[in-house]
């Protein structure tokens, strides 16, 4: 039910609401006007979605009763006189009436209210699970109302962390690992030896033999010194890959009571271990952990706790929480599975054409490290499948032949590659363990023992380079249902020659230094979609690809190919499962072959360490704006004709001996102190730094030649260039006392920083005289009136610069031809340009009240001075009435809408392949 509401609009409402009912008087109304003006606040008409005095049956009597309010699937309330004890009234009457209510029509909320208080039980539609409950005074609705956001619309998503996250068990084998690693035992045998006691220590706690058998062969076979311990290891290797039908009937009995495993995990020769007490240690210590409740994100955390730290930053790798995977599958998959369960109810024909169905698609992760997306992938989908069997056959089965003729999801299902032969192991393994993690859940649920071993089916694992192998013969594009994941992040200056070889392969003529290393995976996926028209794909990716000129590089060929964006999550704080727990900026895309029909989901992020909200939007855009798409395509020239020309500021190429910073300063003799003229970059701009530069354009000769100061360091320049391995800067060793680059402002102007940091919520401008040398940190604009200063001081486009204009580090990034040259500034009249120049005006009057505080503590978003917000905000109202006339924006994501369709219609009728060529004019 989408909401043509914003938050601040459903705010301002509840606080009317407030104040209408604050009076007692008004209590003396019917609580049926109460609740229509509650329902109207979310923009909600209550007659056409809820009833009021709901029949409906008590559980705790059996007799009949009413519910003041019930919206299905959505909220009950019962409302009271004032001063009622509304917990009793949640617990022994709204509670009481929920088991007369259909799955189906199952309410998020439980109310209670009397008319000065409200009192709200979360509920889990899907377990009936409580959730959290609070009580305030109606004074606190409007500070409270995110909690009924989902009434006019949005939703607030929490991502379930797992359900175990055992890191320790993670470290355990870190350890052993680590203590085979002395003695040199190494390499592939290594990695084969881990996993295969991963496998092996899970077994001893989850039932696949009886508990802690291994763990008691260890202590009661080995010696305690660890000397014979890699001989009784290989031995039981030997036995898990012997059928029972095929072993010698002399076989140790210990050793003959472990099953045959099979599935491949033990048939290859490995090299017999040298084993010493401290491993021997370490191996009891692992098996003395509880490994039967291991998450499945423990095994990339796994691999990351035993591999080399310069090893996994090479290979691009990122282990991934849980919560973060079900960011990805909810919205790809998992959501409409969970819906069309919800809608079959107890329908055996709408629960076989589910069953069906799950059991038909197939899940392909391309660059799947570890596994854990299909770990978890596979285990919700058999968690759905156990769910549909219980409600077809509701007795409990007591032969376990019906179960398995039965069940149809397998991991069979699910396809993979990797590059790297350790992680695709564990992931083989992880996928098998899962899969008894879920028969033991099915066995329970019927009242059975599911038999495991020994191991009939596995995924399909290719170990190789993805972006050099042809998909295809992965997985069969007509059988690919969806592809996800969280592709190797890497980008100029981190990835390898192999990786970049890899890109240049991907992308051919469309190829760019600068694209990240993930956006290969973006495009094999789309032109696999060509042949895939059905298949559904999301990916984690660095927040990059969808900003600057990354965004336009990347996806004007994507979008040209017919793929569009269903769901995506913009930037969020991604952490991994691992130690030390690196943080990232990420975003997840998901995209299909022409969009999959109907309204978008885009997830926003008020804080990117906590949870989003959902909103429902008719169009998702390259940026992960709810807009139209388009690209925001570099441009030699402004969009508006009321904007200047930008331009560089100046470029010395000098290895800094044309730039005197103060202590130097005091060594110059007079005639370098003729020439010496104050010089600015972004440092001196925002910090009120000091420096200086030898301007020595229009210099004497004579006096250049009787200066030392002037001499030593022009001789020094020309040493520099001369040196050069850039044939334009040993040109310019015959005249080292100009600076480079000179497109110096002959009058004054504003000088604009490259980068800015961003927690800025206002971009630092500032203006300077001629007579000041700008850096090439900067880029300058004359603007006589101040006209200019209005605009870049807003906060309209400090957002359109954060969105479209990428980052440098953490920094946001100014940019002339992806960010400026592009802004899209309405047509105005004279009046609506005075009013922008006077309250631009009044920045700089509030500003210049602090003349000894530099730019940088200034903007400080916590120590900003009163009076610089309030004529920030001022002019920030000026601004945004160019767009709306006397309307402003309630929110960011309504200002980014407006610029994009803003764009859109500006550059309707442009050819992009038309425009000057502006790309990579700025150098780096």
């Amino acid at each position: 039910m989408p909401t043509a509401l914003t938050r601040n609009e459903i705010r301002s409402r509840a606080k009317k609401f407030v104040n209408d009912w604050s009076s007692e008087e008004r209590e003396r109304a019917e609580k049926d006007t109460f609740w229509n003006e509650f329902f109207a606040i979310f923009g909600v008409e209550r007659r056409k979605v809820a009833t009021f005095e709901r029949h409906a049956k008590r559980i705790s009597t059996g007799r009949a009763g009413f519910i003041d309010v019930f919206w299905p699937k959505y909220l009950i309330a019962e409302h009271k006189s004032r001063g009622a004890n509304l917990t009793a009234v949640i617990e022994q009457q709204a509670l009481d009436y929920l088991g007369d209510i259909p799955s189906n029509e199952f309410p998020r909320l439980v109310i209670a209210s009397d008319f000065a208080r409200f009192r709200v039980l979360d509920l889990d539609p899907d377990t009936k699970e409580r959730g959290e409950e609070v009580e305030f005074p109606l004074e606190d609705l409007p500070r409270q109302v995110d909690r009924f956001l989902f009434l006019a619309g949005y939703e607030r998503r929490s991502f379930r962390e797992q359900d175990a996250v055992n890191v320790d068990a993670a470290e355990l084998l870190g350890l052993v690992y680590e203590e085979l690693e002395v003695i040199g035992y190494t390499g592939h045998e290594l990695q084969v030896l881990i996993v295969r006691l991963l496998f092996i220590l899970f077994a001893d706690d989850a039932d696949l033999w009886a508990r802690s058998q291994f763990e008691e062969y260890l202590r009661n076979r080995t010696a305690d010194d660890g000397h014979d311990l890699g001989m009784h290891l290989s031995r039981l290797f030997d036995v898990l890959n012997t059928p029972e039908a095929q072993r010698s009937s002399a076989m140790d009995e210990d050793l003959a009571a472990f099953p045959y495993v099979n599935g491949g995990l033990f048939s290859e020769r490995v090299r017999t271990p040298d084993c010493t007490r401290r491993i021997r240690d370490r191996i009891l210590q692992a098996s003395e952990f509880e490994w039967s409740g291991i998450s499945p994100a423990i095994f990339g955390s796994m691999f990351q706790s035993v591999m080399d730290k310069g090893e996994r930053r090479q290979l691009g790798a990122h282990y991934t929480t849980e919560k973060n995977i079900r960011r990805v599958i909810e919205p790809l998959f998992l959501d409409d599975l969970n819906a069309d369960l919800a809608d079959a109810g107890s329908s055996r024909q709408k629960l076989k054409n589910l069953h069906d169905r799950i059991a038909s698609q197939t899940y392909f992760d391309p660059a799947m490290g570890c596994g854990n997306f299909l770990v978890i992938a596979y285990r919700e989908l058999r968690r759905i499948e156990t769910e549909i069997l219980h409600r077809l056959h509701p007795e409990n089965v007591q032969l376990t032949i019906q179960l398995d003729q039965w069940r149809k999801v397998s991991v069979e299902q699910f396809y993979g590659i990797e590059i790297e032969e350790f992680p695709a192991r564990i992931a083989e393994t992880a996928m098998y363990l899962a899969d008894h993690l879920e028969n033991e859940a099915l066995g329970r649920t019927f009242g059975v023992n599911v038999v495991d071993l020994p191991l009939q089916k596995t995924a399909h694992i290719r170990i190789g380079n993805a972006l050099t192998i042809d998909w295809s013969s992965v997985v069969a594009p007509d059988r690919c249902s969806y592809i996800l994941g969280n592709p190797p992040f890497a980008g100029q200056t981190t990835r390898s020659g192999e990786q970049t070889a890899d890109l240049r392969g991907v992308w051919g003529e469309q190829y760019a230094r600068w694209l990240d290393y993930v956006t290969g995976w973006y495009k094999k996926s789309a032109d696999y979609l060509q042949l895939a028209p059905a298949a559904r794909v999301a990916f984690v990716s660095t927040n990059s690809i969808t900003q600057g000129e990354q965004a336009g590089r990347v996806w004007s060929p994507i979008i040209e190919s017919g793929i569009r964006i269903d769901f995506a999550h913009r930037t969020f704080r991604w952490s991994s499962e691992a130690r030390g727990k690196a943080h990232v900026h990420c975003v997840i895309v998901g995209f299909s072959k022409g969009g999959r029909p109907g309204r978008k989901t885009l997830f926003e992020y008020d804080d990117i360490a906590a949870d989003p909200v959902a909103r429902t939007v008719n169009e998702i855009n390259p940026y992960l704006v709810a807009g139209p798409t388009v690209l925001v395509h570099a441009r030699s020239t402004p969009l508006s004709s009321a904007l200047p020309q930008v331009n560089y500021g100046n470029k010395p190429s000098d290895g800094g001996f044309l730039v005197v910073d103060a202590a130097a300063r005091t060594s110059a003799d007079p005639i370098a102190l003729k020439y010496l003229r104050p010089y600015v970059g972004a440092q001196e701009l925002l910090h009120n730094e000091k420096r200086w530069c030898l301007w020595l354009l229009d210099a004497d000769p004579g006096e250049i030649a009787s200066s030392t100061f002037i001499q030593e360091r022009v001789a020094k320049v020309r040493e520099y260039r001369e040196a050069s391995t850039a044939a334009d800067t040993r040109r310019y060793a015959q005249m080292p006392t100009r600076f480079f680059r000179i497109p110096q402002p002959t009058t004054d102007y504003i000088a604009i920083p490259r980068h800015v940091s961003e927690n800025r919520h206002w971009f630092t401008v500032a203006r300077f005289p001629a007579t000041t040398i700008a850096s090439d940190a900067l880029f300058t604009a004359i603007d006589p009136d101040g006209f200019l200063f209005g605009i870049l001081s807003s906060k309209l486009f400090i957002l359109w610069m954060r969105t479209v204009g990428g980052m440098l580090k953490s920094d946001l990034r100014f940019s002339a031809s992806v960010v400026y040259n592009p802004f899209p500034l309405p047509e105005i009249d004279a009046a609506a340009r005075h009013r922008v120049i006077e309250a631009g005006k009044q920045v700089e009057v509030a500003r210049a009240a602090f003349p000894n505080t530099c730019l940088a503590d200034l903007y400080n978003p916590s120590a900003t001075p009163p009076s610089v917000v309030q004529a920030h905000l001022a002019l920030d109202r000026v601004v945004e009435r160019l767009y709306r006339g006397r309307a402003v924006f309630a929110a960011d994501s309504e200002r980014l809408t407006e610029l994009f369709e803003r764009y859109a219609a500006l550059t309707e009728n442009e050819d992009p392949t038309l425009l000057a060529d502006a790309e990579g004019d700025e150098e780096e």
